[in-house]
């Protein structure tokens, strides 16, 4: 594996984010996509670095996607100060302009974990995502969707012993959205996915494979 740390301008400084080569013999080299992944909430520790994040990375560098995480503003390297998901937008976006620079014509396929994975659905629309993944989403701390739509194709993973998330709600609100997105439902799987890893990666990766090769049909 090849990864490059950056700092890159960011809309109130420098942003901090490492970039990954893609597996050259994946399923979706040179398919013309690129990923960013974002990490959890930052007042509770959450960094690039958690473990979850990083996960999701393997993911897309495994099925041959260049994949970018970064630190969202107050984290690590990364200027500025919390800004309750709102800002947070502006800094994935700008994130996800710097790998559009770097991986010309690509779709942006965007993914986040709990905090991060409500920032991302919220930043599907203004960077024209093609597909994203939510794991673990707070639906019932941050509005994710705009009049009850989803900007692009989703899917959302749960545990299903999750404690901060609670997934039979979680999936009553997903079910309600249009259009719902498909669910991956972990067993066993807590909030943070604690020995269940392998697990989101074994069930996520061939879903994610079967509904970005639907989209290119």
């Amino acid at each position: 594996m090849t990864s490059t740390t950056s700092l890159i301008p960011g809309p109130v400084g420098q942003l901090e984010v490492v970039a990954d080569l893609p597996n050259a013999s994946g399923p979706l080299a040179g398919a013309g996509y690129f990923a960013v992944v974002s990490h959890p909430h930052p007042l509770y520790g959450g960094t690039m670095d958690n473990k979850v994040v990083t996960t999701l990375c393997r993911i897309y560098r495994e099925l041959g996607v260049p994949v970018a995480r970064f630190n969202f503003r107050g984290v690590g390297q990364s200027a500025g100060q919390h800004d309750h998901a709102r800002g947070e937008v502006e800094d994935l976006c700008a994130v996800a302009a710097w790998m559009h620079a770097e991986n010309r014509g690509a779709t942006a396929l965007l993914a986040g974990f709990s905090f991060g994975a409500a920032v991302t659905a919220l930043a599907c629309a203004p960077t024209a995502a093609g597909h994203c993944v939510l794991v673990a989403p707070p639906v019932e701390r941050y509005a994710i969707a705009n009049d009850s739509a989803l900007a692009c194709p989703t899917i959302a993973v749960l545990g299903s012993e999750d404690d901060l998330v609670e997934p039979i709600a979680t999936q009553r609100y997903l079910s309600q959205l249009q259009p719902p997105p498909a669910v991956v439902l972990i067993e066993g799987a807590t909030h943070f996915f604690d020995g269940k890893l392998t697990a989101l990666r074994e069930r996520l990766t061939p879903a994610l494979l079967e509904a970005l090769d639907a989209s290119r049909e």
